[in-house]
């Protein structure tokens, strides 16, 4: 493997009443709940002009995941013949990076109520980008 590092500073963590990655739903879009996202102080400036209702892809680092899995039966199902990790949305993988679509329900501060959203509390949020609208100002 190549030995460069990068360094990745969370940005705030997600409040979510999922606890235990087992017992949540697999995507978001699988009857997720509503989660929270809280934001550091620090960054606040950062979140100028995301509005309610707008749709967001939130980067996470997904934290209890497995990072020496490289192939997995998909889903879990054992039924399913192992895959690589990379052709599968396993969190269990080297870099264990969360991508999520979800929309923004209310803004409070530094504070994102977003949904749906399968990340457990405590997740690290590494970034969040709009969904790309075809504005020419972004």
């Amino acid at each position: 493997m190549v030995e460069d590092r990068f360094e990745l500073r969370p940005i705030g963590r997600v409040a979510s009443p999922l606890r235990d990655p087992e017992a949540g739903p697999h995507q978001g879009d699988e009857g997720a709940p509503d989660a929270w996202l809280v934001f550091d102080d620090e960054v606040t400036a950062g979140l100028r002009g995301l509005v309610p209702g707008q749709e967001v892809v939130l980067l996470t680092w997904l934290h209890l995941a497995a990072r020496d899995v490289l192939s997995v039966h998909p889903r879990g199902d054992h039924t399913q013949p192992e895959r690589g990790v990379y052709s599968t949305r396993s969190p269990n993988r080297p870099n264990p990076i969360g991508l999520h679509r979800v929309t923004i329900v209310e803004i409070a501060g530094t504070r994102l109520r977003v949904a749906p959203l399968e990340a457990v509390d405590g997740t690290p949020i590494l970034d969040v980008k709009p969904v790309r609208q075809h504005a020419p100002d972004d």
